[in-house]
């Protein structure tokens, strides 16, 4: 088991396969301000890859010219693929970041913060460390979070803790997966994930936390 660093993009011989986790570090979290720096993903094997992404001018709500592919293009490639399914934590953020600098959005992807407070309803605590701790008896520090993501070379402290926030999603799906199936509520989550990427567009265009479905 290992944590890669890459910079600008993911190398052209490593196929992530169809199932893959995959997390964000940006700038902050204004996700018309704030530029995607990081895009870390993993297989589920216990091997991390670390990229960190191509600077560029211009970023903000207009995607990237053209699909991201002149970007980072292997990496951006099997982001694009709605055969492979991604599997996120806030999904919502990490969709929306990834399209507004690469300009490519995701589909077909899960979100364990999503699929949590589903099924988890008597706690209020989704975050991926409480979900690691629950689950897999698993600590992970957050020290790392508020870091400056935007430096010209990642620490190994930074790629590590990037790295954290993939290496368990895979066990944390099987089991929110379980507990979905025990609440009978497996079909409205799938509905709900499907809907990620147009709630990412939502955002994107300004309406955040509004409730377009509201009457006021």
């Amino acid at each position: 088991m290992a944590n890669y660093y890459h910079q600008h993009d993911l190398p052209a011989d490593i196929d992530l396969g169809p199932v893959f986790a995959i997390d964000t570090e940006t700038l902050g979290l204004n996700l018309v301000r704030d530029r995607l720096c990081v895009v870390q993903v993993s297989s589920g094997d216990g091997d991390a890859h670390v990229i960190q992404m191509p600077l560029r001018t211009g970023a903000g709500v207009e995607p990237y010219a053209g699909s991201g592919i002149d970007a980072a293009p292997n990496l951006s490639r099997q982001l694009a693929d709605p055969a492979r399914l991604k599997l996120m934590h806030f999904g919502r953020f990490d969709i929306a970041s990834v399209y507004a600098y690469l300009g490519v959005l995701m589909r077909n992807v899960y979100c364990t913060k999503l699929a949590s407070r589903m099924v988890r309803t008597s706690t209020d605590r989704h975050g991926l460390r409480d979900l690691c701790k629950e689950f897999l008896g698993v600590e992970i520090s957050k020290v790392q979070q508020t870091s400056d993501w935007g430096v010209e070379t990642l620490s190994r402290e930074q790629i590590d803790y990037a790295a954290s926030d993939v290496l368990h999603l895979h066990q944390i799906k099987a089991a929110l997966d379980d507990l979905l199936v025990r609440e009978g509520r497996t079909e409205l989550a799938q509905k709900c994930f499907d809907f990620l990427p147009h709630r990412a567009q939502l955002d994107l265009l300004g309406w955040e936390e509004r409730d377009i479905f509201a009457h006021s």
